[in-house]
This record gives C-alpha cells, sequence and structure tokens, in this order.
C-alpha cells in the first residue's frame, strides 16, 4: 500500500470551506479512481495547515493517477489559500482499535534518520512504541508512512477527542526520545490537527 499525502499552509478563515469542498468534490473523484483506497484530511484550524492523504493499492496505481489527481490538488489549494507540497509514501504499518468518529484529532510526527536503518525503525516502532501508545486513554489508530530512499517517516496517531490528545503529550514525548535514543532517528516536527475527514480503508499492516 502507497499514500500521497498534500500539505497546504491556507488561509484559517477558509478551512471549514476547503473541508467541505475536499468532502463534496475532491473525494468522489479520487475514490472513483483506480486502485485508490480511501481519503483522509486533517486540519489545524488556527494555523490553516491542511494534509490531505489518499491511500492506494500499490505504487503503481499512485503514480498512474498523478496527473488525473493534480488539478484538483490545485483547485483545493486555491481555495484554502495557500500552495500544496506533495509527499508519497509506502504504508509501512496501520493498526486500528476503533474507527474514528466526529472530534477525532491526530498528531503527527515526521521524522529523519538514515535510510539504511529504516526497517530497524520500524521495527522499533512496531515492538517498543505500539504496546505503549495502545495504551492511551482515548487511543483510535496508528499509521506509520516511509520514504525508504530518504529515511524520512510520518506517523499519525488518533484519539478520541482533543482532551484524550492533550493528556497523552507528555507520555508521547516520551516515546519519541526513546525512538531517537534507541535507532538515531531524529524528530523533525510535531503537529495535533482535528480528524476533518476519515475515510482510509487500507487494512490493518502490523
Amino acid at each position: 500500500m502507497h499514500a500521497r499525502s498534500t500539505t497546504v499552509m491556507g488561509r484559517p478563515g477558509m478551512i471549514e470551506t476547503g473541508i467541505a469542498h475536499v468532502q463534496d468534490v475532491v473525494m468522489p473523484k479520487v475514490r472513483a479512481m483506480d486502485g485508490c483506497v480511501g481519503l483522509s484530511m486533517v486540519a489545524d484550524r488556527t494555523s490553516g495547515r491542511c494534509i490531505v492523504t489518499t491511500a492506494w493499492r500499490d505504487e503503481e496505481a499512485m503514480r498512474a493517477t498523478a496527473s488525473l489527481v493534480e488539478p484538483l490538488r490545485t483547485q483545493a489549494a486555491e481555495l484554502l489559500g495557500g500552495e500544496a507540497t506533495v509527499d508519497e509514501w509506502e504504508i509501512a504499518y496501520l493498526h486500528r482499535d476503533h474507527r474514528a468518529a466526529d472530534g477525532c484529532c491526530a498528531r503527527i510526527t515526521w521524522t529523519e534518520s538514515d535510510p539504511d536503518s529504516i526497517d530497524r525503525v520500524m521495527d522499533a516502532f512496531r515492538m517498543g512504541i505500539m504496546p505503549h501508545v495502545e495504551e492511551f486513554e482515548g487511543f483510535c489508530s496508528a499509521s506509520m508512512f516511509v520514504d525508504r530512499a530518504s529515511g524520512r517517516a510520518c506517523v499519525t496517531v488518533t484519539y478520541d477527542s482533543t482532551e484524550a490528545m492533550m493528556t497523552t503529550r507528555n507520555a508521547a514525548m516520551g516515546l519519541r526520545a526513546d525512538l531517537a535514543a534507541d535507532t538515531g532517528t531524529r524528530i523533525m516536527e510535531v503537529g495535533e490537527f482535528a480528524l476533518a475527514i476519515a475515510h482510509l480503508d487500507v487494512p490493518e499492516m502490523v
């Protein structure tokens, strides 16, 4: 499984319009493309930052749709009032405790490591980090996307509510520090978002 993420630093006042556009216009068109297995969107209503992620059956399907997705991306970015940047990933891990519902939130951590150590980082995440994360109050789901060539990774953990996400901040910080110490991973950025659209139908990958 693979995924394409589009990030837009938009205007905060356009977030709700952008969410509605992705829900009503972008998602039906993308979901109809061959090989698509879902779409999700997270948004920071304070900063205006939005990330739309589409999941694909394999890398071939993802790349075959690039030209079809581009005008949809451009239109959505213009509506949100910002420029789009794109990342492509391999979906290395996905686990759901239960399906997301209204009010869910997501904490996303971006990391970098030596490309030669990416398998070790993935193993450390699965075996050393996830058993603790699954015990967090309000835990909903977790995923890990990787770019093997660059050594970059993107870890998303969703929670049932903002309150649940806030109560886990210190514990999550400790787990990130453990991962960095154990694998040499560099924590590049951590962001917290509202989960605006949750229609990724990717099967469990653990």
